[in-house]
Order: C-alpha cells, then sequence, then structure tokens
C-alpha cells in the first residue's frame, strides 16, 4: 500500500508574490507612504496641518477628473474632451449666476451641458463605432471653438463664482480636511461599489474585456458606452466647478493642464488602458502619487526649497495660478 503524499504548499514568498500582484493597491499605498515621508522630511511643511490640507485640496480634482478616464479606460477606450468640458461647465456656472439666475438653475444648467457634451460622445462611440480617441479628440476641438465664439456672445458678460461652489471648492471641513473632500468621498463610494456589485458595473467590465463576446451574448454595447461616456462628462463637470471654486476664477483652458495627469493617475492606479482590468480604488492612490509629487517637484516649488520660504501652502497657490 503506497502512501498517499500530500501536495506541497507553496512557498511564503510565491503567496506574497500573487498578493500583491493580484492586489496592486497594497504596492501603491505603501509607495505613497514611503514618497511622503521621504519628501516630508525634506520640506516639514508637509506634516502640519496645512501640508496635509493643500494636498488633499489638489487631489480632489485630479481624483474626479482620473475616475472619468478610469471608467472610459475599463471599456477600452479614453476620454480627451473631459478639460474642455470641465471649463465650459464651469464658465457657464458663473456666467448664468452673474446674470441673475438662481444658484440652483445655474448649476442645475452647467451640469446638463456636461451631459449633453458625454451624450454626443456616447452615441459616437457607442452608435457609429467612431474610435474614442478620435471622437473625445474631435469633441475637446469642438468645444473649444464653442467657447472661443461663445465668450462673445451667448456667454459675453461678467462671471461670478457661485457662493455655494466656492465654499466647497475652498473651504475647510474639519482641521486638515478640505470640504471638498465629501464630493470626493461620494464619487470614490459610487464608482468603487457601483463597479464591484451593480449590473451595470460588470458589464462595463465585461464590454472592457470582450466586446464581440458580450454582444453575441445579448449585452447592448452602445448603451453601457453611452452611460459610461454621459457619467464621465458628469463627473468632468463636477470636478471643473470644484476647481473654479479652488481657484476662485474660471476660464476656457484653465483646467487643461489636468488632462495627461488624470491618464496617468488611472494608469498609476493599475487600470488597463486595454480594458477590462482595473478599478477607482487604485485611482485614488495613483492621483494621490501625483498631487505629491506636483506639489514638491515642481520648478518653481523647488526655486522655493533652495530659499528655504518653500511651504505647502505656497505649492498650491503656484498650482492653482498656473492651471487658471
Amino acid at each position: 500500500m503506497t502512501a498517499a503524499v500530500a501536495a506541497p504548499r507553496p512557498s511564503t514568498r510565491r503567496d506574497l508574490r500573487t498578493t500583491l500582484a493580484e492586489n496592486p493597491i497594497i504596492v501603491l499605498t505603501a509607495v505613497f507612504v514611503v514618497l511622503y515621508l521621504v519628501t516630508g522630511l525634506k520640506d516639514h511643511s508637509l506634516f502640519t496641518s496645512n501640508g496635509v490640507r493643500s494636498i488633499l485640496l489638489l487631489a480632489c480634482p485630479l481624483a474626479i477628473f482620473a475616475a472619468s478616464q478610469t471608467l472610459c479606460m475599463l471599456t477600452g477606450g479614453i476620454d480627451l474632451s473631459i478639460a474642455m468640458t470641465a471649463n465650459l461647465v464651469a464658465y457657464v456656472a458663473a456666467n448664468q449666476y452673474s446674470r441673475g439666475t438662481p444658484a440652483i438653475l445655474a448649476l442645475g444648467l452647467a451640469l446638463v451641458v456636461g451631459i449633453a457634451v458625454g451624450t454626443v460622445n456616447g452615441i459616437g462611440i457607442g452608435v457609429f463605432k467612431v474610435n474614442p480617441l478620435i471622437m473625445t479628440l474631435g469633441m475637446a476641438s469642438v468645444l473649444l471653438g464653442l467657447v472661443t465664439v461663445w465668450l462673445k456672445t451667448i456667454l459675453k458678460g461678467s462671471t461670478n463664482l457661485i457662493p455655494f461652489v466656492k465654499t466647497v471648492g475652498s473651504g475647510t471641513l474639519v482641521g486638515p480636511l478640505p470640504t471638498n473632500i465629501i464630493v470626493w468621498a461620494v464619487v470614490a463610494t459610487v464608482l468603487v461599489l457601483g463597479l464591484r456589485s451593480s449590473g451595470i458595473g460588470r458589464m462595463v467590465y465585461a464590454v472592457g474585456d470582450n466586446r464581440i463576446a458580450c454582444r453575441l451574448a445579448g449585452v447592448r454595447v452602445w448603451q453601457v458606452l453611452l452611460v459610461v461616456y454621459i457619467v464621465a462628462s458628469l463627473l468632468a463637470a463636477i470636478a471643473g466647478l470644484l476647481f473654479s471654486g479652488t481657484t476662485g476664477s474660471v476660464g476656457p483652458d484653465q483646467t487643461n493642464s489636468y488632462l495627461l495627469p488624470s491618464v496617468a493617475a488611472a494608469v498609476i492606479g493599475g487600470t488597463s488602458i486595454l480594458g477590462g482590468y482595473g478599478g477607482y480604488s487604485g485611482t485614488i492612490v495613483g492621483a494621490l502619487i501625483l498631487t505629491l509629487l506636483t506639489v514638491c517637484c515642481s520648478p518653481s516649488t523647488l526655486a522655493r526649497r533652495s530659499s528655504r520660504s518653500c511651504t505647502a501652502s505656497s505649492c498650491w497657490r503656484w498650482r492653482g495660478s498656473t492651471s487658471a
């Protein structure tokens, strides 16, 4: 009688490597913590309440822009029109409010503009099969043209920020936590739970993984893409409003510097640009890493640091002024 030989258990090192590969957010969080500690040793103001607030204040718009890219990339696409959508939405809200429109109606009209942009993108990509890169890049050019013309006609006049937008964009909730973190928390909760647990979330992953198989299985792919690009534009609109509240101004190109970093934050967070893999949890950490690098490694910041006059709050003022 031959004794049964127990199958060898995988080594602890292999278990750890598998765990880290399946959960990239662990590695990303460790990278952010190390980066924060190292940069904090060079600039001790990062360890203060104002330093933490400055990082979170800047990270919020970037993280919401990156949420748009994450959704699109999960389906194998991308949205290059989010910056111009955000600029237009913020300008419309401020312009309409300055004309005497009630704040709620001005915000509603601005968000409708964002939804309309997403609807056109979704129809072009989902129904007419236009490549997302071409469709959204063309939409960005169209929006730029519209803004240039409308500033002299329809949107002509003064622009006054809605007080609620300014409060949420630049206020302080408690301690080092800015008020805009409430919006960020709501967006993060909806996206993380929605992608994991809802039917539309599972279909987003399925469409990105194998669009043909989804179509043969009876999934209406064009409807999934339409919803994704509408939500992406709506998120871009929210990010644009938050950024205008943070900087205290609006302009036709104020958030353009967030376009490529939003893509980078999603990729750093582990979302595949080919679709079907990733999530928003990693994107959050990716946005924090990029924000920390932006605040502490910009040329202006390095110049201030050499003169020993750099603080996290001054870095925030520099970053906001160049973007606005």
